[in-house]
């Protein structure tokens, strides 16, 4: 089984926990690009930090759905638009 680990901050953690998150962003960076480009997962681990493998209250897990490229603003990537992977995580 496949499984892609994506580590959140607490605030994105939590709103795909409660549903009112959709999709998570990941740069369109080179290491991005190597991890999903051309790739498909069984699962995605998403985590709240960096928890111990028994922490399991700290760990969300969903299927792969892809994801779709979007050009977006938002605070966290600076003030300037840029091109993300925007991974379906609900």
């Amino acid at each position: 089984m496949t499984t892609l680990v994506l580590p959140l901050k607490a605030i994105y953690f939590n709103q795909i926990k409660d549903g009112t998150k959709d999709e998570e962003y990941r740069l369109m960076t080179p290491y991005w690009c190597k991890r999903l480009e051309d790739r498909t997962y069984d699962r995605i681990v998403l985590q709240l930090g960096y928890p111990a493998q028994s922490d399991l209250a700290r760990r969300l897990v969903r299927p792969w759905r892809g994801y779709t490229i979007k050009t977006i603003t938002h605070p966290h990537f600076g003030p300037d638009p840029v091109g993300v992977f925007a991974i379906k995580v609900n």
